[in-house]
């Protein structure tokens, strides 16, 4: 299956374009990447997961975040080859996007979202159908702009301890 026809990455795509869910994006995706056999830095996931988290950190007011975040995820996209992109995702659009988010973010200038412009008429259509089973939070509600301070972190800490070895 395509990189961009995965479950995950159509839902990545609704919380993208939909409600601007950024950390849910970088949820699903992380799920997704970690997935795949042999997963590394260097997928091209990691670059969407990266401008997730930058966008989720300038919205925030977080500027130094974002642009350390923005930064490297521009930097990962162009170093996969964008005829993987072009005909599904508008990767000249996006490459721009990230080029004057970068640009906002330095100035310390507002929040100003965009969308993934969609090539192929298929995946546009995969996306509707997903959004439309979905659970969207209402767009700049605090639930999505604060999420990761709003959400239940026991289960998250639990596993943390864990992994250090003690016992809960």
């Amino acid at each position: 299956m395509e990189l961009y026809y995965h479950p995950l990455f159509l839902k990545f795509i609704g919380y993208f374009n939909w409600n601007q869910d950024y950390f849910e994006c970088h949820e699903v995706l992380e799920e997704y990447w970690k997935s795949i056999p042999n997963y590394t830095k260097e997928d091209p996931l990691t670059a969407y997961i990266l401008l997730s988290t930058g966008l989720y950190h300038w919205r925030r007011g977080n500027f130094n975040g974002a642009n350390r975040t923005l930064v490297k995820a521009q930097k990962r996209m162009l170093a996969f080859p964008a005829s993987k992109d072009t005909n599904c995702i508008d990767y000249k659009k996006l490459l721009n996007d990230i080029d004057h988010s970068i640009e906002r973010v330095k100035k310390a200038e507002s929040f100003l979202p965009f969308t993934l412009s969609l090539n192929s008429k298929r995946l546009k259509a995969l996306v509707n159908e997903t959004v439309s089973t979905m659970d969207l939070l209402p767009l700049n509600s605090d639930a999505v702009i604060h999420k990761h301070m709003l959400r239940d972190r026991n289960d998250i800490l639990l596993e943390r301890e864990k992994k250090k070895g003690r016992p809960i």
